[in-house]
């Protein structure tokens, strides 16, 4: 019996093992011999049944493993005629799964499509109607004759397959234009997950064809959605789960505007729709982490977290019971509202409630680089600001009311301004502005930021405002008035009255504007301020005065490199500061000046101090500074001045900038500054250029009138240009240079002289001279402070011509004084001189009288008083005359 029954086992085994060989043979060498192109038409049909679109493919393919079914080569699912010629769905291979149990009905039914590396095309209208609305449809229709089908089961229904897509690419269309935007890499799946209920889930990258992303930092979509049976699309009833993970802003304003807006930060947001088209009740929530701008990393980078409801109807296009929450600090944000549609103005509030001072110090920070990072503000913000416009009709009302007003009555009211769309307050309690350098902390009880703006003016960019004034004591007898205004585009500040020159170096840099450190040279009284800042929120500005030199009073103002005609707006300080009996030290001057009055005055293109009434010394003048904006290069960058004087003395000029000759005094300082020059830590003069000029010039015995100059000054010494100015009864030109790097002065001139009075001439060097006009030129090189260093290192030469001219003796007789009898008169004296060794030699020359030509021999002596011996120079006396 146990040998019986162990034959059937064995009997069975062989059977299952021969079933399995056939059905393997049957796996590998069927599909080959089956022609399952002559059954193309049946399955394109049924495909095309299942999407509800006209389907073409070029070939089918049957597979059995891993699970029966077809594959389709090179699929085309065309699109509805209404929504655009180009295909909905284009795939080079498409899997369609067998429902195994419907081959035993006698039916074939498709279980499940799936694509890879498909190009997917959504369509929107101009009606606002999507082609996903035929797909839909015909999925209700099947649900519907599966109803009907369980009435009449002789009546075949084809259920609707779960469809798939992975690695594939999503385009939307508006109308027959492709719109830049896409999803790449997207996994997509959609199956019926019961009568009558769809659900939907999408992950993707979002992508931009017209511009260049990192897909990396573009984040992540991801959709799953449950969508009931309804007539039409809008109608649909929807759950909606929509997260966007990783984005970095960047690339996120890259996608959305197609260019980067110079945020950076990370942000995820998430959504949830509830309700239908018609009627959706969505929640959103967005958060970002290290919030700031590209151009720098702020120390305390933005986040916020903010939460919003609303309700969205689609054919309206209207959002209602808006509401937004965002904790900041210990206080809320608030905003609530509605955009109802069909050409009714929108309406929103914004509530603050004790947010922190300090907070919007931080925000201003993130898009302004280095402003005042040890400043600390302190106070609480709260308020509320509505915006509720009027509509079209109440607007053209009050317009035509406006143009057309009511006759008057004795006793009647007047008609009052229709309010304006923003409406409310801001109070800020317990403002304090402190550290940064500032002593005494900025305080402010209360601050009320008032909502206004007119209907009349809704044209305007800053239209709608908040706008504050307050009284600020800044140290002066009158308080600082400080008048705001804050629009949604930017900013106007106000300042007007007095304060100190402490209180102003402190607001200066509080304020972040560079060069304000040439404020700590100012001191002395009250400074009157009449200035107007404003501006855009962005972007960050640059230094108006960044290219003024170093210890040039006048860094004030702000503005970008884009300031130029066509380019952004940018910030401008305007306005004048004035600035009364004060004194002014900078390293490089060895005396302070005293300034009587001065007036900074600030435009848009130009900076500049006019007019300055100073005094150095006994050296008194007027002077303006204009300082360069928007400039190109460092030469073209430096200040022009222009400094008068009147009467000025060379000998007073001296004293003013030297001192007094005795050890330990300002001379001796001013000398130990200039040996040192070579030092990189050595005061130096800051380059400018300009013009000097002066009613007339004493040099000694010799006065210049009518005196001016163009002066180029550099850190190393000065270059002097076209120096004019009257003398002795005729004219002199001038130019050259002084150097003042070797640790005391060198200059280096040229000069022409012209129309030089032989009599004034003479009577500087003592002596009777007469005749025709004196000419000469020459080229001096000399080095010193004392008149006896500059006569000792002279060195040069000089070319004189006279013509019709007489030479008398000395007024003192002196026997080497006399002067030769060549000289008593002759037609033309020309002569070519050597200076050196403390005098100007006679070298070749030649003194003509009629037709008889000789020569002379003689020097000037370059002592105090200058004098002429025509028997030339002895060594021992031209030595004396240099002691």
């Amino acid at each position: 019996m146990e040998d019986v029954e162990g034959g059937k086992r064995k009997r069975w085994r062989l059977w299952l093992a021969l079933t399995a060989l056939v059905v393997l043979l049957a796996v590998v060498l069927v599909p080959p011999m089956v022609s399952i192109n002559r059954y193309k038409n049946d399955i394109t049909h049924l495909v095309s049944e299942s999407l509800g679109r006209p389907v073409r493919l070029s070939s089918v393919e049957l597979r059995l493993i891993p699970r029966p079914g077809f594959v389709l080569t090179d699929l085309t699912v065309d699109e509805d005629p209404a929504y655009g010629a180009e295909p909905v769905l284009r795939a080079n291979a498409v899997k369609a799964s067998i429902r195994l149990f419907s081959l035993w009905r006698g039916r074939l039914e498709i279980s499940r499509i799936s694509v890879d590396e498909a190009s997917i095309n959504l369509v929107r209208t101009a009606e606002g109607r999507w082609n996903l609305e035929s797909l839909f449809r015909t999925a209700a229709g099947k649900v519907q004759n599966a109803e009907a089908a369980q009435a009449n089961p002789n009546r075949r229904v084809n259920p609707f397959p779960y469809i798939e897509a992975t690695n594939s690419r999503i385009n939307f269309k508006e109308g027959v234009e492709k719109l830049p935007f896409s999803l790449l890499n997207t996994d997509l799946s959609f199956w019926q997950e019961q009568p009558g209920e769809w659900r939907i889930r999408v992950r993707g990258q979002p992508a931009r064809t017209d511009v260049n992303l990192d897909l990396a930092d573009t984040g992540v979509v991801r959709l799953e959605a449950s969508i009931h049976r309804a007539a039409e699309l809008r109608n649909l009833p929807v759950h909606l789960d929509v997260d966007w993970q990783n984005a970095q802003l960047g690339q996120l304003t890259r996608l959305l505007i197609g260019s980067d807006s110079g945020w950076r930060g990370d942000l995820t947001g998430e959504m949830h729709l509830d309700g239908t088209a018609e009627a959706a009740q969505i929640q959103t929530r967005l958060r970002a982490t290290g919030v700031h701008r590209e151009e720098f990393a702020p120390a305390a980078p933005m986040d916020f977290d903010a939460s919003c409801g609303l309700v969205y109807h689609y054919s309206q296009l209207s959002v209602e019971d808006l509401k937004c929450d965002s904790p900041l600090g210990d206080g809320r944000i608030r905003i609530a509202g509605g955009m109802p549609g069909n050409e009714t103005p929108a309406h929103f509030s914004v509530e603050l409630d004790q947010i922190p001072v300090g907070a919007a110090l931080d925000a201003l920070r993130t898009v302004r680089n280095d402003f005042a990072p040890g400043l600390q503000a302190a106070g609480l913000v709260s308020g509320k600001i509505g915006y509720a416009p009027q509509s079209a009709d109440v607007a053209t009302t009050a317009k035509t009311a406006s143009k057309n007003p009511a006759p008057s009555t004795h006793g009647s009211r007047a008609h009052a301004q229709p309010a304006g769309p923003l409406t409310g307050s801001l109070t800020v309690q317990g403002f304090q502005l402190s550290g940064d350098g500032i002593g005494e902390p900025v305080q402010v009880p209360k601050v009320v930021l008032e909502a206004v703006s007119t209907a009349a003016t809704l044209t305007q960019g800053d239209s709608m405002a908040l706008q504050t004034s307050i009284a600020l004591p800044a140290g002066a007898p009158s308080p600082l008035t400080i008048s705001a205004r804050l629009a949604l585009s930017g900013y106007t500040v106000r300042l007007q009255g007095q304060t100190n020159t402490i209180r102003a170096r402190e607001l200066a840099h509080v304020a972040g504007f560079a060069r304000a450190e040439a404020l700590d040279a100012l001191a002395g009284g009250p400074i009157n301020l009449d200035l107007s800042a404003q501006g855009p929120w962005l972007p960050a500005p640059r230094d108006l005065t960044a290219d003024v030199p170093q210890g040039v009073a006048g860094g004030s103002a702000k503005t970008t490199a884009s300031d130029a005609p066509n380019g952004p707006v940018s910030d401008r300080l305007l306005g004048t500061v004035t600035v009364h009996n004060a004194t002014w030290k900078a390293d490089y001057l060895a005396n302070p000046v005293e300034i009587a009055q001065a007036t900074l005055h600030l435009d848009r293109d130009a900076v500049s101090w006019d007019p300055v009434s100073f005094a150095y010394g006994a050296v008194k003048g007027t002077a303006s500074v204009d300082l360069k904006v928007n400039c190109q290069g460092s030469a073209e960058c430096a200040p022009h001045f222009d400094v008068r004087f009147g009467d000025l003395d060379a000998g007073v000029l001296e004293a003013a900038f030297l001192g007094a000759r005795e050890p330990g005094t300002l001379l001796s300082e001013l000398l130990a500054k200039l040996r040192s020059a070579s030092s990189s830590n050595a005061p130096k003069w800051p380059p400018m250029e300009g013009t000097a000029s002066a009613d007339s010039l004493i040099l000694g015995p010799v006065t210049l009138t009518d005196v001016s100059a163009d002066l180029r000054l550099q850190d190393d010494g000065a270059e002097i240009e076209d120096l004019n100015a009257d003398l002795l009864g005729g004219h002199v030109e001038s130019g050259g240079t002084v150097k003042t790097g070797q640790g005391s002065p060198v200059y280096a001139l040229e000069a022409r002289f012209a129309g030089l009075k032989p009599a004034a001439l003479g009577k500087l060097i003592g002596q009777d001279w007469t005749g025709g006009d004196f000419a000469a030129s020459g080229k001096m090189e000399v080095g010193g402070f004392a008149a006896k260093d500059l006569a000792a290192s002279a060195k040069g030469t000089l070319h004189f011509d006279w013509r019709h001219g007489a030479v008398g003796g000395s007024r003192e007789s002196a026997t080497d004084d006399a002067a030769p009898a060549a000289l008593a008169k002759f037609d033309r004296w020309t002569a070519d001189a050597e200076i050196g060794g403390g005098a100007v030699t006679l070298k070749q020359n030649e003194v003509q009288a009629g037709s008889r030509k000789r020569t002379v021999q003689g020097a000037l002596l370059l002592s105090d008083p200058p004098r002429v011996s025509f028997a030339g120079p002895k060594p021992a006396e031209a030595a004396e005359a240099n002691q």
